[in-house]
C-alpha cells in the first residue's frame, strides 16, 4: 500500500513539475510566408537541372575510396562496418556498448522535434514525410531505342 501511495505521489509530483517547466515556456507563432514576387510568364525559363560530367562508375569509385582507409584497393570488414560503429556510437550515450530504449527514445525524440517544424506535439502528413528514411534513386535504365 506504502508503494502505491508513493507512486502516486511521484506521479502527481512529475505532472505538476511538467506543467511549471512549459508554463512559462514561448510559444511560437506562425508567419505566413510573403507571396512570390509577381513576373511576366514569358520572361520565365523552364527549370532545369545542370548536367553532370560525373558518371556512375566515378560516383562508386568515389565511394569505394571513402571506404577503403588503408588504401591497398580492397574494403575490409572494419572499414566497411567503420561507418556503422560511428552511427551506433552517437545513439550510445552511456558507452557501454549496448542500447537501451532510453538512448533510443532519445534519438527517436530528436528525429521528431526536427520534423515536428511548427513545434504542435504532432506531425501533420508533410512532417512524417520528412522522416522517411532518404533512398537514391536506381540508376536509369540506357535506351536502346532505335530511331
Amino acid at each position: 500500500m506504502r508503494r502505491f501511495i508513493a507512486l502516486a505521489v511521484a506521479l502527481v509530483a512529475l505532472i505538476g513539475a511538467g506543467a511549471l517547466w512549459t508554463r512559462d515556456r514561448p510559444v511560437a507563432e506562425a508567419v505566413p510566408a510573403p507571396p512570390p514576387p509577381e513576373a511576366d510568364p514569358e520572361d520565365e525559363a523552364p527549370l532545369v537541372a545542370p548536367a553532370s560530367n560525373v558518371t556512375a562508375a566515378d560516383r562508386e569509385a568515389r565511394r569505394f575510396d571513402r571506404y577503403d582507409k588503408d588504401r591497398d584497393a580492397k574494403v575490409s570488414r572494419d572499414e566497411y562496418l567503420a561507418s556503422r560503429r560511428k552511427a551506433f556510437a552517437r545513439l550510445d550515450g552511456n558507452g557501454n556498448g549496448t542500447l537501451d530504449f532510453d538512448e533510443y527514445a532519445t534519438a527517436t525524440l530528436k528525429k521528431f522535434g526536427k520534423a515536428d517544424r511548427d513545434a504542435d506535439g504532432s506531425l501533420d502528413a508533410g512532417e512524417f514525410a520528412s522522416t522517411a528514411a532518404r533512398r537514391r534513386a536506381p540508376p536509369a535504365a540506357p535506351c536502346n531505342c532505335a530511331s
